[in-house]
């Protein structure tokens, strides 16, 4: 028996067909179904999984955020296969609001259909145009899950560390963020995954996807990264699910062994400080 701060992860690294949303929800849940075979309990899908990045039809693609199982529209499709196959689903679609505008949300269904947390991106990627077409999401995302609390983030979120570290002082254990990370910046996405589960003493679980559309490559090498900064598991550039089981009680151990949080001084280096001195 798994003790209670113990998780399964399975990382769902697929292509995504730009703009067929039943083509990719068809072979997301193909493979949502092996990792539910797999035991896990958190499946996480990447960013834009159901579209990629075909935002100038966000209009023809957008959902409004369902509650439950049964529900119309993509989201709601979203949490059946949650409730169908058992397990905590997430990844990011395309949402739509009352007021018309268009964003890139990270929605968490738990195993009933329920919908458990909804994290809207809160840094908008240039590079893919986002802020053109796409809202910017207000608030960050922590949500207290069975085997400890987890925040959520999506892809270029990962480029902003206080956004992370601020899960953290909260008591997040464990990140999980969704992804369209291309070529040529690999070794960027593999970096900061390190740095962010370093510096703050806990898990990520990031999931990226593969294949190509519009002109970029994507690499994949979705992972599961340790507080100590070791990779669990990494994925190739191929289609694949990655599964691996860590107990967060390792970032207890890991933060009292080496207590960050205790020694930080933020009064000496807050955002709102003041300007640093030049010696001399």
């Amino acid at each position: 028996m798994k003790p209670e701060s113990s998780v399964t992860i399975t990382l769902v690294q697929m292509d995504c067909a730009l703009g067929e949303p039943a083509a990719n929800f068809a072979r997301a849940e193909t493979m949502i179904a092996q990792a539910a075979q797999r035991g896990s309990d958190l499946v996480v899908l990447p960013e834009l999984w159901s579209t990629a990045y075909d935002l100038e039809h966000a209009a023809a693609h957008a959902s409004p955020l369902a509650r439950r199982a049964g529900e119309p529209g993509w989201f709601g499709r979203l949490a059946s296969l949650a409730q169908t196959y058992g397990v905590w689903l997430t990844g990011s679609l395309l949402e739509t609001q009352r007021d018309g505008r268009f964003y890139n949300c990270m929605a968490l269904y738990a195993p009933d259909g329920s919908l458990a947390a909804v994290y809207r991106k809160i840094h908008l990627f240039r590079l893919m145009e986002e802020e053109i077409y796409l809202g910017p999401g207000q608030e960050p995302t922590l949500v207290d899950l069975p085997w400890g609390k987890t925040g959520l983030a999506i892809c270029y979120d990962l480029r902003f560390p206080e956004l992370f570290r601020g899960y953290a002082l909260q008591g997040a254990r464990l990140m999980a963020l969704p992804a369209e990370w291309p070529h040529p910046r690999r070794e960027h996405w593999r970096t900061l995954l390190r740095a962010r589960a370093i510096e703050n003493q806990c898990f990520v679980a990031a999931c990226n996807r593969v294949g190509s559309s519009k002109g970029s490559a994507f690499f994949g090498a979705s992972a599961v990264i340790d507080p100590w900064g070791e990779t669990l598991v990494e994925g190739s550039e191929a289609e694949m699910l990655l599964t691996v089981t860590v107990d967060l009680g390792q970032v207890d151990a890991v933060r009292r062994k080496i207590p960050v949080f205790a020694d930080r001084r933020p009064e000496l280096y807050a955002l709102d400080a003041p300007a640093l001195k030049t010696p001399g």
